[in-house]
């Protein structure tokens, strides 16, 4: 067992999670020849392979299943401790007073934010609704401490820590003509009423990465709060709208309405928590982004590491 070090379980960890050495080294920060470098280390000083090459997702063999169980049992408890000593470094109190720019993400951010409150209980965390609609300069000003979006503006006090990336995809009736197309394009939308988020259209990505670029516009546009209202005005055949692909995954899984990317090779943005840049650093912040990216690793479907 001297052979085994923390970061050795931890890549192991990260190779179970992503099925794949090039993302698994991102996750752990290491290029990719020094994470197979490592792997090679740990194998030969345990005398046995642990997983087996060119399978995708990684197949790993019985030594590495065992090490797998022992990261699971530790790895928490380390990962615990080390939030401990944060916080006995001075780093433990604080407020988290953020604002979210994505409708969609409240099925993922509360399951964290009881996560976090749950590891963080001396920090005071709530959800603003005040900054609905200009929440990145309150951010700035100090009214807030955090903001989830996916739309930054250039303020060099603010900080975007990626959390993740996803596809932007068209949600249409079953019986919708567009169903016998691969993809969409732009001009398709233009007979098209188009179900959105209460929200100005510089915030929606069917705009301003897919439909202004190529100077079209939908035939009307009709808002409604709630994903659920929008996905059902979807599948009754009364507009088209675009959602996250992993907030769409249910419907279309159920086949309650198909979907399609925008254009062949689709539009991914990627969401962010906007911090302000002295704050960047406080244990308090790291901690919450660790647990909201572990949360939506864990839950969400279709989303990628985001490139940075």
């Amino acid at each position: 067992m001297s052979h085994i070090e923390l970061r050795h379980l931890r890549t192991l960890v990260a190779l179970r999670d992503t099925g794949s050495l090039v993302e698994a080294a991102e996750r752990v920060f290491l290029t990719q020849s020094a994470l197979s470098h490592q792997l090679k280390d740990l194998e030969g000083r345990l005398g046995c392979g642990l997983f087996i090459r060119k399978t995708r997702p990684v197949r790993f063999t019985p030594a590495g299943k065992r090490l797998l169980q022992l990261a699971d049992a530790l790895l928490p408890q380390v990962n615990s401790a080390e939030k401990d000593i944060s916080r006995f470094a001075g780093g433990e109190t604080g407020r988290i007073y953020m604002a979210i720019e994505c409708h969609s993400c409240f099925d993922w951010l509360l399951p964290a934010i009881n996560q976090y409150r749950e590891a963080w209980p001396d920090v005071e965390l709530d959800i603003a609704s005040g900054f609905h609609f200009a929440p990145l300069p309150a951010l700035a000003r100090g009214d807030l401490d955090l903001v989830i979006t996916a739309d930054p503006i250039d303020d060099k006090s603010l900080t975007y820590i990626p959390l993740f990336s996803y596809e932007a995809q068209l949600a249409i009736a079953q019986d919708h003509p567009l169903t016998e197309k691969p993809w969409v394009e732009p001009i398709d939308l233009a007979d098209e009423v188009l179900i959105s988020y209460p929200v100005d259209r510089s915030r929606l990505d069917v705009f301003t990465s897919f439909l202004e670029p190529a100077g079209v516009e939908p035939l009307r546009v009709r808002t409604a709060e709630l994903t659920t209202m929008m996905v059902q005005l979807v599948a009754s055949g009364r507009g088209v709208t675009c959602l996250p692909n992993w907030a769409l995954h249910e419907y279309s899984k159920n086949e309650y309405v198909a979907v399609r990317s925008l254009g062949e090779e689709g539009v991914w943005p990627t969401l962010y928590a906007a911090v302000r840049s002295d704050q960047l650093d406080a244990a308090y912040i790291q901690g919450f982004t660790e647990i909201a990216k572990a949360t939506c690793f864990a839950n969400l479907v279709g989303i990628v590491t985001a490139e940075t």
